[in-house]
């Protein structure tokens, strides 16, 4: 996929859309996807966004289910998905701001091939 230069139909540059996609996780990618019509890279982020923090709040969800039975162990394994979860977040978002393509291994293909114009 190509970068698309200027601004996105939301009026913003595409870095700082493509962050804001990030920065609600899945919520503000929703938001993004239903009001960017043009650029193609803030399409992107807003789907990636939007699949990488589903998987990873429904997988969350799950752990400290499952986790939650596991004393000491159930609960370090709990806090070591979260700080890995937040350090994702974090790049994403600082990735997005400096204008990269950047894809999660897996998802972002998947990103990529759903918002490609048909």
């Amino acid at each position: 996929m190509s970068e698309s230069g200027g601004k996105s139909s939301t009026g913003l540059q595409p870095n700082i859309a493509g962050f804001l996609c990030y920065l609600g996780w899945w919520i503000t990618g929703i938001i993004f996807l239903i009001i960017e019509k043009e650029n193609q890279v803030v399409r992107f982020h807003a789907m990636q966004s939007i699949l990488v923090f589903v998987a990873l709040w429904i997988l969350g969800i799950l752990f400290s289910v499952i986790l939650s039975f596991i004393p000491v162990v159930g609960w370090l394994i709990g806090t070591l998905i979260w700080i890995l979860t937040l350090i994702l977040w974090i790049l994403l978002m600082y990735k997005a701001y400096r204008g990269e393509m950047y894809k999660v291994p897996v998802v972002g293909n998947i990103a990529e091939n759903l918002v490609k114009p048909k």
